[in-house]
């Protein structure tokens, strides 16, 4: 334990490097604008900003997507409690509740409840993970050919929970994604395995021209065809945040609790992730809390609930992924591939060969919780008005910075042909009700296999 303690300690030291802070703030910033606009999803706003940490040092460019991660499960609370607009999914069932509390005149209250749950559910999460990544991972160690093999496996079958609607789709999906993997020289024979003869592909298919493709593209093709159509909303002059007193948190301290184990739990779940945690944490809070037949009312428990277990599943999803190279979520993921682009592999080993590096992440979940809270506090009113952009314009942004993002990968204009082939893809698949995420996952489990350590 003290051990822990001590290398906690220097990733706080360490957090206060001038760049990695820098990028930690950013990282919140970026994450809340993210989750505040309708439509960019926070593992699309993650995928868009992977590229530009390829020139990064390796811990500063973890730290900004992993603070990206936290406050993508927050920003977009404040649309869904004043205007009934989830910028999330994740934040669909806060909306209930919290919507329902704008109505009676209590906004200010309900931003409070929220921001205290999502305080709360990330502080608690993130001792969790810091307490249960090194006996994972201690455990893992032991693991040979056949485990690592199970591990795959069940990383695969994982996936498949990702899909929505039928299972046949989600395997379609899995497959498309297991042959994407497989393009480039096969690493032991030496022999090119789909490339048509084009000497690009001999290199393989890089996993972010796939995703950004897949996910940026393919949602502004998504929105062009429907016009752009963006809801109108409300007057922002009196947007404030009003902090419940200590004697009401500890009246809700159940839920609290409650909520935040639900979200580590769900989190640890390879292919769950927030939006999973929400949904259950309001679920559950329905059926055992102490106000459940008053829930959709606008209770304060029916905002903590989705709230805490939703940013408390940041810390769970944390774990698989460094403990056994594993992503928890669709964040994760990503995530995962910018450890791959610095040459990083997470799993059993992490710990020893780059503890500096994992306690560093560690102690950014904490401060990026912290300051998280800080800036919803105090910059909620220039954060909603981000609402009166235009979709449109928005929609340009997103194409510009897929652009650049795919050709800063290789500087190889084949890279933009095949974004925009996969964008189209994506897009044909949303169109045919294919999930994209086993897709997007599954490219991963050739270079996972490669270096299983």
């Amino acid at each position: 334990m003290l051990d822990i303690i001590s290398h906690l300690g220097a990733g706080f030291i360490a957090c206060f490097n001038p760049m990695t802070m820098f990028m930690l703030i950013a990282g919140i910033v970026i994450g809340l604008l993210v989750g505040v606009l309708p439509g960019l999803t926070l593992v699309m706003g993650v995928v868009l900003f992977l590229p530009f940490t390829y020139k990064m040092d390796v811990t500063a460019s973890i730290v900004l997507l992993t603070a990206m991660y936290v406050s993508g499960t927050y920003g977009g609370a404040f649309t869904s409690i004043l205007f009934r607009i989830p910028g999330e999914p994740i934040h669909v069932p806060l909306l209930w509740d919290g919507y329902a509390m704008t109505r009676q005149g209590h906004a200010a209250k309900a931003l409070g409840w929220t921001l205290i749950a999502a305080l709360v559910g990330g502080l608690l999460s993130a001792v969790i993970m810091v307490a249960l990544t090194k006996p994972v991972a201690n455990f893992a160690l032991r693991f040979s050919s056949p485990e690592y093999f199970a591990i795959l496996l069940f990383g695969l079958a994982s996936v498949i929970s990702l899909g929505k609607g039928a299972m046949s789709k989600a395997l379609i999906s899995l497959a498309l994604g297991l042959l994407i993997a497989s393009v480039g020289t096969d690493s032991i024979y030496g022999a090119h395995r789909f490339t048509f003869g084009l000497p690009i592909l001999a290199d393989g298919i890089e996993f972010l021209v796939v995703m950004v493709g897949a996910y940026g593209v393919a949602e502004v093709l998504a929105r062009l065809e429907r016009g752009f159509i963006s809801k109108p909303i409300g007057s922002v002059a009196t947007t404030k945040t009003d902090l419940p007193s200590l004697r009401e948190i500890g009246a809700v301290k159940g839920a609290l609790l409650r909520n935040t184990i639900i979200g580590n739990l769900v989190g640890l779940i390879p292919g769950a992730g927030a939006t999973i945690a929400s949904f259950i944490g309001y679920g559950i809070e329905s059926q055992i809390g102490k106000k459940r037949t008053a829930m959709g009312s606008g209770t304060a428990e029916g905002i903590i609930a989705p709230q805490s277990a939703a940013t408390a599943s940041v810390g769970g999803a944390l774990v698989p992924l460094l403990a056994l190279g594993i992503p928890g979520s669709g964040a994760t993921a990503v995530i995962l591939g910018a450890f791959m682009l610095h040459g990083v592999q997470p799993g059993p080993q992490v710990l020893l060969t780059s503890s500096a590096m994992v306690y560093t992440i560690f102690a950014s979940v904490f401060l990026g919780v912290v300051v998280m809270c800080l800036l919803g506090y105090f910059a909620i009113k220039p954060l909603v008005r981000i609402l009166d952009f235009p979709e449109a314009a928005v929609s340009a942004f997103v194409i510009v910075f897929c652009f650049i993002g795919a050709l800063a990968i290789r500087s190889n204009v084949t890279d933009l042909w095949l974004m925009i082939g996969f964008g189209l893809l994506g897009y044909i698949f949303e169109r045919l009700s294919f999930p994209i995420a086993p897709w997007c996952l599954a490219s991963f489990s050739v270079h996972w296999l490669k270096k299983p350590s």
